[in-house]
C-alpha cells in the first residue's frame, strides 16, 4: 500500500492526481503557511462545515515558528494543537483518500511524516420526521434518515448503556459504504454475531448501490423462487432499539433510511410498534386481528372461487356470497386481472405528483369500479373480495411479506382452477414447504414453532406487560 513520502511537493502532486484537483469542481485545495512552514489543505466542498473549518484554521494559522520548532512529527502536532475532538493522523494513501471522500479535511505540513485528518463534515440530510409506513398514534414521531451517524445517535439516545456496540464495516471496493452493526454485547447471540460479521467481511462487490437489499442479497444464499422475506426492516428508532434490547442485531447502511433487524423469523412480521403503545389487552387484540385478517387475505379469494365453481354445494345460510348477475368473462380471469390492476395502481401512484394523487385515486376508483361493472367486464362480488384483499395487505407493515402472500394467493387461484379442492390443498402444502425451507441468516425461519418454544411464541402472539425482564 502506497504511503506518504518524505517530500512535501511529491505528496501534493500525488494527491492532486489521485483526487483530480482542478478536474473535480467540488474538491477544494488550498495552500497555507503554518508556523513558517508550507501546508496544504484538502476538503470536499458540500460536506465541510464552514464555521468549524474556519475556527480550526484560525487557530492553526496563528501558530508561530517558535511554537512549531519543537514539533517533529504529525502525531506530536495533533497532540499539541489538535483542538478539534475528531482528529487523527494517517500516512497510508488509500485510507487517506477514502477519508477525504467521506468528508474529512486533510492537512499536510512540510516536513511532517503524516497527514492530519479532522472530521468537520455535515452530510446533506432531511429531517428525522416520522416515516410514512410506520406511523403510530402515540409514542415518538421521529424516524431514521439516510445518514448512518444520525441513525446511530437515535439508537444511543434510547439505550444509554456502555455495552451497546456500534461496529463499523466498510463494504464495496468502489463505493466503500459504511455498514454498522448495532447490538448489546451481553445479550447478543455470539454465534449469530460471528456468522453475520463473517458474511459481511466476505462480501466482494464494487458498490452497494441499492442499500440494504444489496447487502441482504450478498449475505444470503440465493433463493430466487422463494418470495418470502428473510430480513425485517424498520424506519422507527424505537422499534429498532426494542429489538436490540431483546438481543437482536441491527444492521444500518449509510444512505438508507431503514435498518435491518437480524435474525428474522416468519412470526416476527406479525408485530407492530402500535401494539406496544396500547395496554396489553388492546395490543393483543390488535395483534391477533392483524394476524387473522392477513391470513384470511391469503385464502378468501381461492375459497370463494372454489365455491363459485360448485354453487350447488353452497349451504343455504351462505347463499349471499353467490354471484347475482354473472357475465361472460371467466371468473378466474377477473380475479387475476384485478390482482394485476391493483399492482398497476400502486406503481402508478408512486410516480404520480402529490398535487394529482387525489384526482388519480378518484379516476382509478371510477374506472375500475362502476365503469367496469357497467361495461359487463367484472361482477360486483369480485370487486368486493379484491378490495378486501387490497386493504388487508396494509394490515401488516412488511411490503415484502404482502407481495409473498399475493403471489401465493394467485398460485392458489390457478391451482384451484386446474385441480379444484386438491389443487387448493396442494398449493397450501407447497406454500408451507416454501416457508419451511426459507433459510434466514441464522436460526430457523419458523421459530418459535420449530423448534417449539412456547414462551417465545406466547410473546409473539400476545402482547405481554412490560416488566424488568421484558422491555
Amino acid at each position: 500500500m502506497e504511503v506518504l513520502s518524505g517530500d512535501f511537493q511529491t505528496n501534493i502532486k500525488v494527491l492532486n492526481d489521485v483526487l483530480g484537483v482542478g478536474r473535480n469542481y467540488d474538491i477544494t485545495s488550498r495552500e497555507l503557511v503554518v508556523g513558517g512552514k508550507k501546508a496544504h489543505l484538502y476538503f470536499l466542498d458540500g460536506y465541510g462545515k464552514d464555521q468549524v473549518i474556519e475556527r480550526i484554521l484560525a487557530f492553526i494559522l496563528t501558530l508561530t515558528p517558535q511554537q512549531l520548532q519543537p514539533i517533529q512529527t504529525m502525531d506530536e502536532f495533533a497532540s499539541h494543537f489538535g483542538t478539534y475532538g475528531e482528529t487523527m493522523t494517517e500516512n497510508q494513501m488509500e485510507p487517506l483518500v477514502t477519508s477525504l471522500l467521506l468528508g474529512k479535511c486533510v492537512l499536510l505540513i512540510e516536513g511532517m511524516d503524516k497527514a492530519l485528518l479532522f472530521d468537520a463534515k455535515m452530510y446533506p440530510m432531511r429531517g428525522i420526521e416520522e416515516p410514512a409506513d410506520g406511523k403510530v398514534l402515540r409514542g415518538s414521531h421521529d424516524g431514521f434518515t439516510e445518514v448512518v451517524k444520525k441513525n446511530s445517535a437515535l439508537i444511543r439516545r434510547r439505550i444509554r448503556d456502555p455495552k451497546l456496540v456500534m461496529e463499523n464495516h466498510r463494504i464495496g471496493t468502489r463505493s466503500k459504504t459504511d455498514v454498522v452493526l448495532c447490538y448489546l454485547d451481553d445479550r447478543v447471540d455470539r454465534q449469530v454475531l460471528e456468522q453475520i460479521c463473517s458474511r459481511l467481511d466476505s462480501i466482494d462487490v464494487y458498490s452497494v448501490s441499492m442499500g440494504q437489499e444489496s447487502i441482504a442479497e450478498a449475505m444470503h444464499k440465493p433463493q430466487w423462487f422463494n418470495p418470502f422475506p428473510r430480513v425485517r426492516y424498520t424506519e422507527r428508532p424505537d422499534a429498532a432499539a426494542a429489538s436490540v434490547m431483546e438481543g437482536s442485531i441491527i444492521l444500518m447502511v449509510d444512505n438508507s433510511s431503514s435498518v435491518m433487524i437480524l435474525p428474522t423469523s416468519f412470526f416476527d412480521f406479525i408485530q407492530e410498534t402500535n401494539d406496544y403503545y396500547f395496554p396489553p389487552l388492546v395490543g393483543t387484540y390488535l395483534r391477533l386481528i392483524r394476524f387473522f385478517i392477513f391470513l384470511s387475505s391469503l385464502v378468501i379469494t381461492p375459497l370463494w372461487y372454489l365455491a363459485m365453481m360448485h354453487p350447488e354445494r353452497i349451504p343455504p345460510w351462505l347463499e349471499f356470497i353467490g354471484i347475482q348477475e354473472p357475465n361472460g368473462v371467466p371468473l378466474l380471469l377477473q380475479l387475476l386481472l384485478l390482482e394485476l390492476i391493483v399492482d398497476l395502481l400502486k406503481l402508478a401512484s408512486l410516480n404520480t405528483p402529490d398535487v394529482l394523487s387525489t384526482s388519480f385515486s378518484m379516476l382509478g376508483a371510477l374506472i375500475l369500479g362502476d365503469f367496469a361493472v357497467r361495461a359487463n367486464w367484472l361482477v360486483p362480488e369480485v370487486l368486493v373480495y379484491i378490495a378486501f384483499v387490497a386493504v388487508a395487505n396494509f394490515a401488516q407493515p412488511s411490503f415484502e411479506l404482502g407481495y409473498a402472500f399475493k403471489l401465493m394467493r394467485m398460485l392458489l387461484l390457478i391451482l384451484s382452477a386446474l385441480f379444484s379442492i386438491w389443487g387448493f390443498l396442494g398449493g397450501l402444502v407447497f406454500m408451507l414447504f416454501l416457508i419451511g425451507t426459507t433459510k434466514p441468516l441464522a436460526g430457523h425461519y419458523l421459530y418459535p414453532v420449530y423448534p417449539f418454544n412456547w414462551k417465545a411464541l406466547k410473546h409473539l402472539l400476545f402482547r405481554q406487560p412490560i416488566n424488568r425482564d421484558n422491555t
